[in-house]
């Protein structure tokens, strides 16, 4: 797996996901089409980069603003940037319980600090797993 081809520039683990997981398991992606209402053939994502920076089962058809920006600045990851973090990266409470975004500044330290191979491997699944399956501890 090429780690910096399947994280996206915000951080989050595009391999750990449901929707790009779904295009090598179809009873995966027969429940995200389920999940979604969309067509089976469409319940699918290639990852942010190779996206370029859209999730088209969103029907997004211009990419995120943090693609955006860092396409502009010639970055690779938010962290490489003099603003990072920006409102760019700012967390939601909205669909919280449903999809990791939260995880993207919590992720990105740890890539800086880890690096993005030993996160990719050691952290990354547990990051998501903490995210949604954990109780909050004080």
């Amino acid at each position: 797996m090429d780690c910096r081809e399947m994280t996206a520039p915000c951080g989050l683990d595009c391999f750990n996901c449901p929707v790009y997981l779904a295009n090598e398991n179809d009873k995966l992606r027969a429940s995200v089409a389920k999940n979604l209402n969309i067509p089976f053939e469409q319940a699918a994502c290639k990852g942010c980069r190779r996206e370029q920076g859209t999730i088209p089962i969103l029907s997004m058809t211009e990419p995120c603003n943090v693609y955006k920006c860092i396409q502009k600045k010639n970055i690779e990851f938010c962290f490489d940037c003099p603003d990072f973090p920006c409102d760019h990266l700012h967390p939601y409470a909205d669909k919280a319980g449903e999809v990791p975004h939260n995880t993207k500044v919590f992720n990105l330290c740890l890539i800086k600090k880890m690096g993005l191979e030993s996160w990719a491997q050691n952290k990354a699944k547990t990051v998501k797993d903490t995210y949604f399956k954990e109780k909050w501890k004080i």
